[in-house]
Parts: structure tokens; C-alpha cells; sequence
């Protein structure tokens, strides 16, 4: 090799999602580790792509999105937070969620600007922030509660800070935050020159009678951020990646730029499917007590185990403490798992940046009845 490269990224490789799923295809386990259905999106949405294709929406969408989604989109918010989101000025259709969060991230970090994540956090945030040259402050959130002292994260910010993330409902703890606590936060970010990242992507998938918040509802929040979405959790169709970024005009005129020349434009005729599905917003507001059926399922099955099943407000995991079966760390018990016991999971320590040994398990509900069941199986077992 004639040539030298430094890495900007020099501490990041495989993620754990891989490490597991690698590792369970080989000892043929049962994944409960990467975060997605192992059970088919409604026919009637693929249908809907085929019939978008036939009807010759095959072609380049307009690099903001189709206007049939954003409506789509804005009907959403409108009935279900009763807010109301401008379409052409606040509104752009991404790849996916992850592409929207690289993308708001680079909008506005420039090198030495600091960023408040809090952890455990899903793993794209840091390392996109370094790759612009921004610095990671994490605050440390700790089971089985993952409670934020709002008083200790004040001490945290000064003049660098530019970006605080959030993610709500949070993947991995299934923590909701409440409009108490995104109150809190409001007040925190008064008269500062921080703006707010909300990946609001597990958004409908809330349990207990909780309802879905949205830093959308709070003007004060609303002004300095840019909330992420997504439609693979929505619709079952992880791998379509196709998402959106609502923000402010100013705030989007600038996310734009960098959308532009990244990817432009996103995947057509999926696009005008899901704005015909989801015409008719019933199915949004039936996911959560589908989802909350698969949670039961899984958390009653194991009441008798050894395992102890951390609280669970939203999203679709699950987590769960060995420490009555085993002293080992994370990393090393999950591997364990699947090569003798034929289940993989994700240890929560992977979602902390400093090594975090805390004996909790991640594990994925957004199965089929008879992959939980056979899980409860397995679990009980061991």
C-alpha cells in the first residue's frame, strides 16, 4: 500500500448489532437482538408500492419529499398533537431516521462544539458528532430507572454547548419522557444558544395509557429543534428506511443544504404507498396496544425466571437483569447465551461510551407470538 490514511473515526468498528446477529446466524439462534420484525408489514402496503410503480411514480421525488407523504405527515401531527407543521417549510422526507439524525447533526456542529447525549443512547449519535469535529458530553443514566437529573445537566453547559439529543421514547431503556420532563428541558435550554435533536422514531409505540409526546408541543422546544421520525418502526418495514425531519424554516432551510447533496431524494413509489396507507390513521393509533400485547406476552413468561424485567414504558425491547444468575460482564454472558443456550441479545453496556457493566440484557418483543414463546422457553431455563 503506497498510501496513508488516518481514520476519523479511529475508536469506532463492527457494531454490536452485527457482533450478535453474525453470531447468532451462526449457532442458528433465536435473534432477539437486532431491533426488528421478524413478522411480515400488511400486504396491502406492498400492494400499494406495486400499484405506485404501475402508475409511473418511478422517477427522481422532489428533493424535499412527495407532497403526497409531507401531507400525509402534517394530517398526522395535526390530529394526534394537535399541532400544525408547514409542510414545504418545516417538513423534508430522509432515508431513513439515521440518515435524518447524521444529517441535522452535521447542519450544526462545527469542531470544539459540545453535544449532551444521554446514555445509554442508540450508537449513531456519538460517533456522527466526532466525525464533524463536536466533542460528546454523555450523562450516565443508570438502571433500573434511568432517571435524568435535569440539575446535574445544567452544571454541564456553557457556551460550547450546541446540541443536546434525546431520544423519546428511548431505545434502548424504554423510558418515556413526559411532558413534566420535557418541561424541565424547556426551562433548561431558556435563553441559551443550544438547539435540541428529538428522535421521536418509536414515537406511537407507548404502553400503560401513556400517550405519544412530542417536543412539537412545546413552542419554547418546537423553535430550537429538529424532532426525526421514522416509518420502518411505524409500518414494520425496517428496511424501506424512509423517515423525515421536521425543524423550524430556518433550521430546515439549512438541514436541506446538506440533505441536497447527501441523498437528494428518497425511495418514490414507497413513498406514495405509505401516504395512501396511513390516509386512514386508525393503524397509528392501534401499534401501541400491538405492540403492548407482545411486551406482556414476553415480560408475564419470564415473571418466574431468574431474570428480573426492568421497567418498560415504549419501544419495542425489553430489558432484563442476570445478576441472581451470573456475575459475568455483559458482552462475554450475551455471547454465552447464544452459543449454549441458542438465544442472542444486546448487552446494554454496548450503548454506553465508557465500559459499563450493569448484568442487563437488551431483548427485542417485535416478534411473532411463537418466536416470544419459544424465547420464554429458552429464558426460563437458564
Amino acid at each position: 500500500m503506497n498510501f496513508s490514511l488516518t481514520s476519523k473515526l479511529p475508536h469506532v468498528g463492527t457494531t454490536i448489532f452485527t457482533k450478535m446477529t453474525m453470531l447468532a446466524n451462526q449457532q442458528n439462534a433465536l435473534n432477539l437482538s437486532q431491533g426488528f420484525p421478524d413478522f411480515e408489514t400488511d400486504p396491502k402496503l406492498v400492494q400499494l408500492v406495486s400499484k405506485a410503480m404501475e402508475n409511473g411514480h418511478n422517477q427522481y421525488a422532489p428533493m424535499i419529499g412527495a407532497q403526497p407523504l409531507r401531507n400525509t405527515i402534517v394530517k398526522k401531527y395535526h390530529e394526534i398533537y394537535q399541532v400544525d407543521i408547514d409542510p414545504t417549510e418545516e417538513l423534508t422526507i430522509t432515508s431513513g431516521g439515521t440518515q435524518a439524525i447524521f444529517t441535522a447533526i452535521a447542519t450544526v456542529i462545527k469542531p470544539e462544539d459540545e453535544v449532551i447525549i444521554f446514555e445509554p443512547a442508540y450508537d449513531c449519535y456519538a460517533p456522527t458528532v466526532e466525525l464533524f469535529g463536536g466533542k460528546v458530553i454523555p450523562v450516565r443514566l443508570m438502571a433500573p430507572d434511568f432517571r435524568i437529573d435535569w440539575d446535574y445537566v445544567a452544571t454541564l453547559m456553557n457556551a460550547k454547548t450546541r446540541l443536546i439529543i434525546i431520544n423519546n421514547p428511548n431505545n434502548p431503556t424504554g423510558k418515556v419522557l413526559e411532558s413534566e420532563e420535557l418541561g424541565k428541558l424547556a426551562t433548561l435550554l431558556e435563553g441559551t444558544n443550544t438547539l435540541l435533536l428529538s428522535d421521536e422514531v418509536y414515537e406511537h409505540i407507548v404502553f400503560d395509557g401513556k400517550v405519544p409526546q412530542s417536543v412539537l408541543g412545546i413552542p419554547a422546544l418546537r423553535e430550537r429543534s429538529f424532532v426525526v421520525a421514522s416509518f420502518g418502526k411505524l409500518l414494520h418495514t425496517t428496511g424501506w428506511k424512509i423517515g423525515y425531519c421536521i425543524a423550524p424554516p430556518e433550521l430546515t432551510h439549512e438541514f436541506r443544504k446538506v440533505h441536497q447533496f447527501n441523498v437528494f431524494s428518497v425511495n418514490t413509489p414507497m413513498q406514495f404507498a405509505i401516504a395512501e396507507y396511513l390516509d386512514d390513521l386508525n393503524y397509528v393509533k392501534g401499534l401501541s396496544g400491538f405492540f403492548e400485547k407482545k411486551r406482556n406476552l414476553l415480560q408475564d413468561g419470564i415473571k418466574e425466571s431468574r431474570f428480573r424485567v426492568l421497567p418498560c414504558e415504549g419501544t419495542y425491547f425489553l430489558n432484563i437483569d442476570y445478576s441472581a444468575i451470573s456475575e459475568e460482564k455483559e458482552f462475554e454472558f450475551a455471547c454465552f447465551l447464544t452459543e449454549q443456550y441458542k438465544i442472542a441479545t444486546i448487552p446494554l453496556s454496548a450503548f454506553y461510551k465508557e465500559v459499563t457493566n450493569q448484568q442487563v440484557l437488551r431483548v427485542c418483543f417485535a416478534k411473532k407470538d411463537e418466536t416470544l414463546l419459544s424465547a420464554i422457553e429458552i429464558l426460563n431455563r437458564i
